[in-house]
């Protein structure tokens, strides 16, 4: 459809429609926002829509804040009848799904077969990657050392370095990640430098990142800064040249995560363990 002309606010109205949890189309929805950094999505997300009268519900929210519609439908009486509506009201609408489809049809030949929320099927991958977030949130933060060679990916860094949320993003592709804070004058697991199966990786950022995460996180917790060496930028530069070196001892490959958000240091952390991973299997 031709989409109507774009409203000259500084924010618009974006409305993700699913039949399943909407979490594809969040995802896309804002990798496109995000192109629009002078312009604010009002997200409206509606998961689960497989009635009538769950999509009534829903128009009657697209007719009250007119915007971008993008949606995946499985059903095609519940599909038409929200394009129909769409056009009806003039508002710009999108099948997220269909051009890849129509894709994947192309190329392979048949028609495909609609399941609704098909990737969240409880399939062998689905419970691999539970079983990787029960191992990732259990060995959080140096919990259970004493078994990380059972571990697939095993971080290591100062404080705030985002360890723990980027083991949960790797868990959650099925990584079973364990995170070993390096803390002054507290020594590391025993066999930490020994591990086999385990790929070992640092995570550094620079100093005045570090002071700032620090001193913001005690301002969250309304702890007074009392001038310990945990905000100190001389502190934390040792803390951090000891980590460079001990990585640079033991062979470890070393992230800078200054200027990184979570999901591109995980990439990068994904793109280590699947090289790894090759040269293992030519070894073989």
């Amino acid at each position: 459809m031709t989409p109507t002309k774009a409203p000259t606010d500084s924010y618009f109205h974006l409305h993700l429609v699913s039949d399943a949890t909407g979490e594809t189309l969040i995802t896309v929805g804002r990798a496109a926002c995000a192109q629009y950094a002078n312009v604010l999505a009002i997200e409206h997300v509606y998961p689960l829509v497989r009635t009538m009268k769950q999509l009534d519900r829903v128009l009657s929210e697209i007719e009250s804040n007119p915007g971008i519609v993008l949606y995946t439908l499985v059903d095609n009486e519940i599909r038409g009848r929200l394009k129909e509506r769409c056009r009806d009201l003039g508002v710009p609408y999108l099948s997220v799904m269909a051009p890849i489809v129509r894709l994947f049809q192309s190329y392979l030949g048949g028609e495909p077969t609609p399941r609704i929320g098909g990737q969240h099927s409880l399939d062998a991958v689905y419970f691999k990657r539970i079983d990787a977030l029960n191992f990732t949130v259990m060995h959080d933060d140096g919990q259970m050392t004493e078994d990380l060679e059972n571990a697939d990916v095993v971080l290591l860094g100062v404080s705030r370095t985002s360890k723990t949320p980027t083991s949960i993003y790797l868990a959650n592709r099925g990584i079973k990640t364990a995170n070993i804070p390096l803390v002054p004058n507290v020594p590391l697991p025993s066999n930490i430098e020994t591990l086999r199966k385990p790929l070992v990786v640092g995570l550094v950022a620079s100093p005045e990142r570090i002071v700032e995460i620090r001193q913001n996180r005690l301002l969250g917790l309304n702890a007074a800064d009392t001038g310990t060496s945990y905000t100190d930028r001389q502190a934390v530069s040792e803390e951090i040249a000891f980590s460079r070196r001990l990585c640079a001892r033991n062979g470890w490959p070393l992230i800078d995560v200054t200027r990184r958000s979570i999901e591109e240091t995980a990439a990068t952390i994904l793109a280590l363990f699947n090289e790894r991973r090759r040269q293992q299997l030519a070894e073989t």
